[in-house]
């Protein structure tokens, strides 16, 4: 898309090239022409931006400056913003309506970025596209026929249309990176713990952070990754080192032992290692470092249907004793030092997002719900297992389009870091998509 990037744009405001205003108004219209069938910015909050964006302006004049000055942006629909509701996608909560913003709302908005609105997820966060009771269905950006991707669908097609420059989404099952991956935009899940949950719970509720979920941005441009990491985060981040292809030692991941992958996502990844070999990077494509795929799943797949049945009625939790919940965590440290041990040796894991690009629009419930890959009739719930990579492990996996299919589906790699590398992930992905845009 033609329009600017989040930084580019504060930085136009900055240099008074434009106003805080004039690119809130853009913005809205931008929503208002494009969003249409697309149903992205399922609420929208117009009339505050404007007046939050000529106050910012009034702010500006007097020597304001913040590092996403006049930046505008939508945020996904589970984050409390005062005065909007939040919903989850559920139809009885359809009327809940949030009295305080999320810490990360507040912290987005006291470095200068101008809240739109609020873009449409799943029911309970839980699929990987974006269809409920309450606002419908969110139609891919590429595509309309096929999924957005989810949880965050909303705020991947909200960027991938040109809407605004800058989203926040969250993560516990590929929710950030799936949805980017399927429109061709940037996605960060970041190192487990690093930003704040507070105000991102199920509507009415304030309860504790839940294991393996984080909330993390979206954006076109990985500078506006990074910006929007440290604006939001509760511990500073170290900044990457990485300025070329040729510094990198990166381990190359196009099979699972539970999980396929399409033809054409691993050609793009066998695409994208030879490039970063003749580069100068050091690539492998298998390791001994690298830990048992199929146990690590397991304890993934088991240790994400107990948090995400925070969400659903009580009735329908699964019943779990003490000793397997602490069985479950013991496995999780288990594999996170195996983890750390090979990033002693490598720079990035890089492997698929998800092993299908966009696939058609299917509510059938996901315990049902098959998938084909390659022609084959697949298990859908086995494509979590890419997820899980780095979500069991809590490390941060910047989610990056790297090609098309022959549909003209994006394609996404996720890049995969040592705990709090979480800068060193968005640079990996920065020089391997800059590779893969110079061969096209």
């Amino acid at each position: 898309m033609a329009e600017r990037s989040g930084l580019v744009t504060a930085a136009a405001i900055r240099a008074h090239e434009t106003t805080a205003l004039a690119e809130t108004d853009a913005a809205i219209g931008r929503i208002e022409a494009r969003d249409g069938a697309l149903n992205a910015v399922v609420v929208r909050d117009f009339d505050r931006a404007r007046a939050a964006a000529a106050a910012l302006d009034r702010r500006i004049a007097e020597g304001f400056d913040a590092p996403l000055l006049g930046v505008p942006m939508t945020i996904k629909e589970s984050f409390d913003v005062a005065g909007l509701p939040t919903t989850f996608g559920f139809e009885e909560h359809r009327d809940f309506v949030a009295q305080a913003d999320a810490v990360a709302v507040k912290r987005l908005k006291a470095a200068g970025a101008i809240l739109l609105g609020k873009t449409n997820v799943p029911p309970a966060l839980s699929d990987l596209q974006s269809n409920n009771p309450v606002y419908g269905r969110t139609l891919n950006a590429v595509n309309p026929d096929r999924s957005a991707g989810g949880s965050s669908g909303g705020s991947a097609v909200a960027l991938a249309s040109g809407m605004v420059p800058l989203e926040f989404g969250s993560d516990i099952g590929g929710s950030i990176r799936v949805p980017a991956a399927f429109n061709g935009v940037w996605g960060h899940k970041p190192t487990w713990g690093v930003l704040p949950t507070d105000g991102h719970f199920h509507p009415g509720t304030d309860g504790a952070r839940s294991v393996l979920s984080v909330i993390g941005p979206l954006a076109r441009h990985p500078d506006d990754l990074d910006a929007a990491l440290d604006v939001v985060a509760d511990h500073p981040l170290k900044p990457s080192m990485v300025r070329s292809a040729g510094d990198l030692r990166v381990l190359l991941l196009t099979t699972h032992p539970l999980a396929t992958a399409q033809d054409a996502i691993v050609a793009s990844l066998e695409s994208l290692g030879t490039a970063l070999e003749q580069a100068g990077a050091r690539v492998d494509r298998a390791s001994e470092l690298l830990p048992d795929l199929a146990r690590q799943h397991d304890a993934y797949w088991n240790m994400l249907n107990i948090a995400m049945s925070r969400r659903g009625p009580p009735d329908s939790r699964p019943t779990v004793s003490v000793d397997t919940w602490l069985h479950l965590h013991d496995e999780q440290a288990r594999i996170q030092r195996q983890w750390r041990r090979l990033f002693e040796d490598y720079d990035a894991v890089i492997a698929p997002t998800l092993g299908t690009t966009a696939f058609p629009h299917d509510d059938t419930p996901l315990a049902q719900r098959r998938l084909d890959v390659n022609g084959a009739d697949t298990q859908f719930f086995h494509q979590f297992a890419w997820a899980g990579l780095a979500t069991l492990p809590m490390l941060p996996a910047t989610s990056v389009p790297i090609g098309h299919d022959a549909d003209g589906l994006p394609i996404g790699a996720q890049v995969i870091a040592d705990l709090y590398a979480d800068h060193h992930a968005i640079a990996v992905a920065r020089v391997a998509h800059d590779l893969v845009r110079s061969r096209t």
